[in-house]
């Protein structure tokens, strides 16, 4: 199968069949990113044909794998859901075509993405099985999305992922914790809660913001534009979110930018959740945690 430089995808999608259909990110803007800076340029679309054939190697391995089945494709790249709806539903009916026991299909999105479909659109692509979008919100801090230019702002957030509600199609958050700065992780929290409490997110997940020195973030820093939180304020800022947190989610903090794995069900679980974010802060700290962050090479 054709893969193009590092393949990124949430940890809930380990099960799922992996289908390039885009490489790299159409904004690529944001400060923090450097998901995919080893890519020679900035957005590629999959070619209808490699992604035939693609589907046709893993018919033929299934085949050879008794029993074996996938009931899930994730289409990598940063943000497929760009795609036009047509070609979207082009891929689709392949998916169906060469792997049939795929009920749904699920990719990385940007709020942007979501605009550019009419509500007809997210009605014909729910109905064809899209669901469960993994969306990186990252935060509902409007300075902080300025800042970091996101290109779009909360109240877009909570306009177009109720669009999605309304077409059933499921999502996931996905938040950067520490992406407002020394000073303001509370603040980001809270105005995060404000947004989710709004809607429907399946997932929270929290990845905290670890700067690498090819980011646009650290010239900022350089500059002396920008200051990064602790990592203790960091965890306060996650124990900020929970407590603010009013919907019925599932929160998990899983990936690799997290020195300590946090995993829970809400309202069910925010008492244990808090309780071991307290126990981190009182029996870690500053100095181990940010010896984790420091020697994290690669997320």
């Amino acid at each position: 199968m054709k893969f193009t430089g590092t393949i990124w995808r949430p940890p809930y999608e380990a099960s799922s069949m992996l289908l390039e259909v885009t490489a790299g990110c159409t904004h690529h803007k944001c400060k923090f990113c450097t998901l995919y800076n080893d890519l020679p340029f900035k957005f590629r679309m999959s070619p209808m044909e490699d992604i035939e054939c693609d589907l046709q190697e893993v018919a033929d391995t299934l085949k050879q794998w008794h029993g074996f089945r996938f009931d899930r494709a994730f289409l990598t790249g940063a943000n497929p859901f760009v795609l036009k709806t047509e070609r979207l539903l082009a891929i689709t009916e392949l998916i169906r075509k060469y792997v049939p026991t795929v009920q749904t299909i699920g990719c990385f999105a940007r709020i942007a993405d979501v605009t550019l479909k009419s509500d007809s659109d997210l009605n014909a692509l729910a109905q064809a099985g899209f669901d469960g979008l993994t969306i990186g919100i990252e935060t509902g801090d409007d300075e902080a999305l300025r800042f970091m230019t996101k290109g779009y702002a909360a109240v877009d957030i909570v306009e177009q992922c109720t669009r999605l509600d309304k077409a059933g199609i499921h999502y996931n958050f996905f938040y950067l914790v520490g992406i407002s700065g020394m000073g303001r992780g509370e603040i980001s929290a809270k105005a995060t809660a404000a947004v989710c409490n709004q809607l429907h997110p399946q997932l929270i997940g929290a990845n905290m913001l670890t700067i690498y020195p090819d980011s646009e973030l650290y010239q900022e820093i350089q500059r002396g534009n920008w200051q990064e939180e602790s990592e203790v304020e960091k965890y306060h800022e996650i124990r900020t979110l929970i407590e603010s947190l009013d919907i019925t989610t599932e929160f998990a903090a899983l990936g690799a930018s997290n020195a300590f794995q946090l995993h829970g069900t809400l309202p069910q679980d925010k008492a244990a959740l808090v309780a071991a974010i307290d126990q981190i802060i009182d029996r870690v700290g500053e100095e181990k945690l940010r010896d984790y962050r420091k020697n994290l090479r690669h997320l």
